[in-house]
């Protein structure tokens, strides 16, 4: 089921270290967990989360509950979808480094559409979800950043 015209859209990563069992003294992802923080906050009281797998939900869910707000299957005010680009981006990144990584996660900068899913995998992307996604280009682009060594996006469609 597609979300109604008026929905808005965010992006955000689905990194564990969101969640709040994760919390700390020391926020490792500050930068990026405000960023969510914002974009989830504008996607209304009732939100559908699409994630490709239980970790992304998860992630979406405990986003949409820090903001107040309720997970819904329909009816939502507002769609959050998770995840990310490439997890190969430098020597210490989870999957460790592969050329390839930048040029696929510059390749998505401009277009979610037409993901080759054996290079996402290959590249340990989450990018299941982001095929029907309106280019970055269109949207608020609120963190665009790799760090761990995994590309991770916020951003926000009116």
């Amino acid at each position: 089921m597609s979300a109604p015209a008026a929905a808005v859209t965010a992006l955000v990563p689905g990194v564990p270290a969101l969640l709040p069992s994760y919390a700390s003294l020391e926020d490792p992802v500050a930068d990026l967990r405000a960023a969510c923080r914002s974009a989830v906050g504008e996607l209304g009281p009732r939100v559908r989360v699409v994630a490709s797998g239980p970790s992304g939900l998860r992630v979406g869910a405990a986003l949409v509950a820090d903001a107040g707000a309720s997970v819904v299957d329909a009816g939502e005010t507002g769609v959050l979808v998770v995840g990310n680009g490439s997890a190969k981006r430098t020597e210490k990144a989870p999957g460790h480094l592969d050329e390839r990584a930048a040029g696929f996660d510059a390749a998505l900068r401009t277009s979610f559409a037409g993901i080759d899913p054996v290079l996402a995998g290959e590249l340990w992307a989450d990018a299941a979800c982001l095929g029907d996604l309106p280019p970055l280009a269109a949207a608020d682009v609120r963190y665009d950043d790799a760090p761990f060594g995994v590309q991770y996006w916020v951003a926000v469609w009116a």
